[in-house]
């Protein structure tokens, strides 16, 4: 877990509490270190003599290379990851495991690029093309900018060019250097409406996320801290099946029904780095990873 100083962040201490309640060994990561390429340091407070068992990483997301060095890392030291970085991978980035998850989620297309200036303007138009004048949402291959929802996420219409292409340059511009893989372009679904956030106003779906493990959901947690879900239950055997074709251990699937009825899948993303919204029963994490073996 990463930490500052010589205690956790305070977004993991409630982790680190639970960790210790399920009598599960844990150590902190100087994160700074591992981004900065001094592996031996960043490793500097985990024990020498590991066992077999396989080590999970609660953390702040990295990017594919950061968890390269990470795994090349442990491996040296006699250790394993439970997520390798194929695995890292496939769920980390919505390309990777698009296909897998097509006709269960909304129709994407992306343009790559390392850096915004990357990013091919011809490209992005005849992207925008195939979507009519579908609603959009904008993001790049991991993250969105949600919470800045009218000025850098939501396109009303993508036929309509010159806000199309507004919002899209202000994502980019804002995401920087953040910026991971390149552009990703996804049609909208209208998905039962919940509120709208307090602070930032965006509109908040009933969605939910879902900890898969070996296959099996073994956490569902409302997404969002605001709002009344009215007790709505998720299809958890659906989403298992859906999992079969996730080659990762450990993953998350954000889920929501549509207007419509139908679930879907919004996102899927790595269990390392995927944030346990306050709602969630951190101690049904933490029992299923004690079990691991």
């Amino acid at each position: 877990m990463p930490f500052a100083g010589r205690t956790p962040d305070e977004a993991y201490a409630p982790e680190v509490d639970a960790a210790e309640r399920h009598g599960l060994p844990h150590a902190l990561l100087d994160l700074e270190a591992l981004l900065d390429g001094h592996l031996t340091r960043a490793l500097r407070w985990l024990p020498r003599h590991l066992d077999a068992s396989p080590l999970v990483y609660r953390g702040w997301m990295l990017r594919p290379e950061a968890y390269d060095a990470l795994h090349a890392a442990l491996i040296e030291r006699g250790a394993r990851l439970l997520t390798d970085p194929s695995a890292y991978r496939f769920t980390h980035l919505l390309p990777s495991w698009y296909d897998a998850l097509r006709d269960d989620t909304p129709r994407s297309t992306w343009i790559p690029g390392d850096t915004p200036s990357d990013v091919n303007h011809a490209h992005v138009d005849a992207a925008l093309d195939t979507f009519g004048g579908s609603p959009l949402i904008v993001k790049d291959y991991v993250k969105s900018r949600k919470h800045e929802w009218s000025q850098a996420c939501f396109i009303p219409d993508a036929s309509d060019r010159p806000s199309a292409r507004h919002v899209i340059d202000t994502f980019l511009a804002r995401q920087g250097r953040d910026l991971v893989g390149g552009l990703v372009l996804r049609e909208f679904e209208r998905f039962a409406a919940l509120s709208a956030h307090s602070k930032s106003g965006m509109p908040l779906t009933r969605e939910h996320r879902l900890f898969v493990l070996d296959g099996k959901v073994v956490l569902s947690s409302e997404y969002w801290e605001e709002g009344e879900y009215h007790g709505e239950t998720v299809p958890i055997h659906a989403f298992e099946a859906l999992a079969a074709r996730v080659p990762s251990r450990f993953f998350t699937m954000d889920v929501a029904k549509r207007e419509d009825g139908a679930w879907r899948v919004v996102e899927l993303g790595d269990g390392q780095v995927a944030g346990l919204p306050e709602r969630a029963n951190v101690d049904a994490l933490f029992a299923a990873l004690a079990r691991l073996t």
